[in-house]
């Protein structure tokens, strides 16, 4: 390898690892400010943890003591400074209900939300890239008006009416998939996963289409196009090799930030599936008035909402070369 090219190498890469840490030191008040919505808004909330814990048999000894024991008892300020302390000390707090540190539960629930929404993004990724390609080809013609059909009525029909209806089509009148769990193992994992991964998917899919298609259209009016087909180029290379990997860009900002829409939305899917991920545990959580554990878990969405962009971003700049990260 020439000295020169190495060297611009090893200054992109330079580039790219000081862009990394760069945006991760931006994560730093952006979590702040998180953190203070958070603690504040669910104060706002009407009800009172200890309350609602004790139920009917807490006087207001009882409930007295309990928010004591929780802290509820001092001023906001510092509650809020004992809330930064747990999320210093990696444990997030202590739960309410379980009695057990946030940052635990945070763990045993994290791998089965990381599931449904890698296979998700999987699953839409593979019905993106041929129906784009099919409906651009054959643009407004009938097959590229019933893609487009299709996916227009998808993206209006909301995630849990979805995942019932194929619930009912499935998993009761064609009994091929479970209707909850999470399974034990990896083909066993998939085989659960498949319908509540198809709904997300397929409401992510309606948005990418679209996008790669209007991405591919340009591309294929391009001068560059124009001169491939001229060498003699057939129509499948100058697919795969041209128009594809530059009208892929528009459409990796759109799959990453509904993918960043994908963990909160696994809230709803989760519940009509019954996984036991961390969507589940935040509703759980809410109905409990469970503060250490809806402030944790708001932390780690927002963590995970960051991280995705930060890997969109990466994932645009190595797409597109002209893109400078300094």
């Amino acid at each position: 390898m020439p000295a020169a090219l190495r060297g611009r190498l090893v200054l992109q890469s330079l580039i790219m690892v000081g862009y990394i840490f760069k945006r991760l030191f931006q994560l730093v008040p952006v979590l702040l400010g998180i953190t203070l919505a958070c603690f504040f808004l669910l104060r706002a909330l009407p009800g009172d943890p200890a309350t609602l814990l004790l139920g009917a048999r807490g006087g207001p000894e009882e409930v007295a003591l309990l928010k004591q024991r929780l802290g509820l008892d001092l001023p906001l300020w510092r509650q809020y400074w004992l809330f930064l302390g747990d999320i210093g000390s990696g444990t997030l707090g202590r739960s309410v209900v379980h009695g057990r540190a946030v940052s635990e539960l945070v763990l045993e629930r994290l791998p089965a939300t990381l599931w449904l929404v890698a296979y998700s993004t999987i699953i839409a990724v593979i019905l993106t890239v041929p129906l784009a390609l099919l409906s651009a080809v054959e643009r407004d013609k009938p097959v590229d008006v019933l893609i487009k059909l299709v996916f227009t009525i998808l993206l209006a029909i909301p995630s849990f009416w979805l995942g019932l209806v194929l619930v009912v089509m499935l998993a009761i009148w064609l009994p091929l998939f479970p209707t909850s769990g999470y399974g034990e193992g990896f083909l066993s994992r998939l085989h659960h996963l498949t319908l509540p991964a198809l709904v997300i998917a397929l409401a992510t899919a309606s948005l990418t289409i679209r996008s790669l298609r209007s991405g591919i259209l340009n591309v294929l009016g391009s001068d560059y196009v124009t001169t491939a087909r001229a060498k003699g180029n057939g129509t499948n290379r100058t697919m795969r090799v041209h128009v594809l990997p530059n009208a892929l860009i528009s459409s990796i900002s759109v799959l990453g930030a509904h993918t960043s829409w994908i963990i909160g939305g696994t809230v709803v899917i989760e519940t009509v599936f019954a996984l036991p991920g961390l969507g589940s545990l935040f509703v759980e959580s809410i109905f409990a008035r469970d503060y250490p554990m809806i402030q944790g878990l708001t932390i780690v969405f927002a963590v995970l909402v960051v991280l995705i962009n930060l890997a969109t971003d990466i994932a645009y700049a190595l797409a597109d070369p002209r893109i400078r990260l300094d």
